[in-house]
């Protein structure tokens, strides 16, 4: 039994294929999950049902495995900022967290550096995140 919070064995196997500069994405139930992203990406699915799971539950357990250097979001072209980002600030304390509209976000997820897509069953729209791995720096 593994005593750290991120206990997947699809996730932690992608992870840890993957390194700096690798992305990793963390994708509403509206996502095409197929075309939105690299072929040879990892793949996992987590949409058990709606609402189950969502992207900052697994936001925040992945926070506890990789160091994160950037993330960007998926945004609508006009209109408020989705509500979503508030919550990614807090997980992501000290990231900005940089925007893409909806097809600039699809081309910087179909990036051959995605080693990760994850589905969820989250509900709320606007809610993708791409993650950049960062450096784990020696102790």
């Amino acid at each position: 039994m593994l005593r750290s919070e991120l206990l997947h064995p699809e996730i932690l196997r992608a992870l840890g294929a993957a390194g700096h500069g690798s992305q990793v994405l963390i994708a509403d139930g509206n996502y095409p999950f197929s075309t939105g992203s690299h072929p040879n990406a990892a793949r996992v699915f987590l949409n058990l049902a709606p609402g189950l799971v969502s992207v900052t539950d697994v936001l925040r357990v992945l926070t506890t495995a990789i160091p994160v250097e950037a993330a960007q979001a998926i945004t609508p072209d006009s209109g408020p900022e989705p509500p979503i980002f508030a919550e990614y600030r807090a997980l992501l304390p000290g990231i900005e967290i940089g925007t893409l509209g909806r097809f600039p976000f699809y081309e910087a997820a179909r990036s051959p550096n995605t080693a990760l897509v994850i589905a969820t069953g989250e509900q709320r729209t606007w809610a993708c995140i791409l993650l950049t791995i960062g450096v784990v720096q020696p102790t």
